[in-house]
């Protein structure tokens, strides 16, 4: 998502009909997982000025097919030649900025016009080299840097954690578009588990994943047929809700949005695409097996994990190219401890803890995707990283106060010093782990 953002931030500062040359120059774990992960097929996307949250999906492969087929490329109605084997340029060296850079140089008669460099820092967010630091304007009235903030605001208010992010969010927008964005996020989510979950064959790639969640919703159901979201719904609310048939819907919910990922559908960036699962798993959890008698659950729930990621972002890294799978899928999984034991009924304290345990039990996740690619082992560790949210979230609420050790702070700070300490090849370069003991051929060298 990064690079896409960061392709469209560059063309559009561009004037277009004065450019007849684009190259991109990929750096580090962009090159050299950026085949596998599609990074060559979002940056295009981005130049030609799709945009990730409305372009169809469906259509991705047969915009990216043209292009290559004709080396043309067309923004604003400007044509030129552009060829992804020669123009997208995948580094063999790091770059300074950071472990996932970009480089964009537009050309006009031969002379470079002018270049861009852009970090892809983790969950879509972007960083320009040299851009001046745009402050807030707005001044909200509860800033937040650390979990010990947010404790701090909840006693002195007697609210939750979601109130005082709300309160926040009431500054920089009215609050009928922030209940809308957030039944937005909930409808993507929703159809991103359900299409993983009706659709099967073989993920892109090269590695001969076959999808599994169908077929994993088919052994829950007995093979009983649904023709909508409503009736599938209907159906996982009429099976039986033993523990093992509970867990493996939850494990099905997360596979689910990740085989879309993999495959390029749309998904939320929750906090990161390869990540994406853990959250809408935990609450359809909430929705299809808990009592949820929390009103206004959606809005809590993501009021409160986003919060906890932004902890996350500000004290550490959301990226796995610095931080290895534990600023994913780990993030991932805190954010959704957290927001699930708001709903549940838990106080400040128990969702911070939720988010600790949660954290705490992924200090230390390497990235090490085989062939470079978001399948193997991504796929399943977003299942993975659900179930520890939904375990940290009910051992927290079996607690007595004040049990805990290890507060939110102290292990944001240990996740930073881990990712520092963490060696390179398990940083999303496919030159760690799995990655080089499969004895599969990574397309990238």
């Amino acid at each position: 998502m990064g690079p896409w953002n960061a392709a469209l931030a560059f063309v559009n500062s561009l004037e277009i009909n004065t450019i007849d040359k684009i190259q991109v120059h990929l750096y580090g774990s962009l090159s050299k997982t950026g085949r596998g992960h599609a990074t060559d097929k979002a940056v295009v996307l981005g130049l030609m000025g799709y945009k990730p949250a409305s372009i169809d999906t469906n259509s991705i492969e047969a915009i990216v097919a043209k292009l290559v087929q004709q080396k043309i490329l067309e923004i604003d109605a400007t044509r030129f030649p552009f060829d992804m084997e020669s123009d997208i340029i995948f580094e063999k060296t790091e770059h300074k900025l950071h472990p996932n850079t970009l480089l964009f140089r537009a050309y006009a008669n031969n002379k470079l016009c002018t270049e861009q460099l852009f970090a892809s820092v983790g969950g879509g967010f972007i960083e320009q080299a040299n851009a001046s630091n745009r402050e807030l304007k707005v001044k909200i009235p509860y800033p937040v840097d650390k979990g010990s903030d947010l404790l701090h605001y909840t006693h002195q208010n007697d609210c939750s954690i979601s109130d005082i992010v709300f309160k926040n969010e009431l500054k920089l927008r009215p609050e009928k578009e922030i209940i809308l964005q957030i039944e937005r996020l909930f409808d993507v989510m929703l159809d991103a588990v359900y299409n993983g979950c009706t659709k099967d064959g073989i993920l892109p790639g090269g590695l001969g994943v076959e999808r599994r969640a169908k077929k994993i919703t088919n052994s829950l159901t007995e093979n009983s047929s649904f023709n909508s979201k409503q009736d599938w719904i209907r159906l996982i609310e009429s099976v039986p809700k033993s523990f093992a048939v509970v867990n493996t819907w939850v494990s099905c919910f997360a596979i689910a949005v990740n085989e879309e990922n993999a495959a390029m559908g749309r998904i939320v960036t929750s906090p990161t695409n390869g990540a994406a699962g853990v959250i809408p798993a935990v609450l359809l959890y909430y929705r299809l097996f808990c009592d949820n008698t929390c009103e206004d659950y959606l809005r809590k729930f993501f009021l409160t994990a986003g919060e906890i990621g932004c902890l996350f972002k500000k004290g550490a890294t959301l990226s796995a190219a610095v931080g290895g799978c534990q600023a994913e899928i780990g993030v991932s999984s805190a954010m959704a401890a957290a927001g699930l034991t708001e709903i549940l009924g838990g106080t400040p304290e128990q969702c911070l803890v939720a988010a600790e345990i949660a954290m705490e039990h992924h200090l230390g996740l390497t990235c090490d995707p085989i062939k470079g690619l978001v399948q193997i082992p991504c796929i399943e560790r977003n299942a993975m990283g659900a179930i520890k949210a939904i375990t940290a979230a009910h051992l927290v609420l079996k607690r007595a106060k004040n049990e805990s050790v290890v507060d939110i702070d102290t292990v944001i700070k240990t996740m930073w010093e881990v990712a520092v300490n963490m060696h390179s090849k398990y940083k999303e370069t496919a030159e760690g782990g799995l990655a080089v003991n499969l004895n599969v051929a990574n397309p990238n060298c």
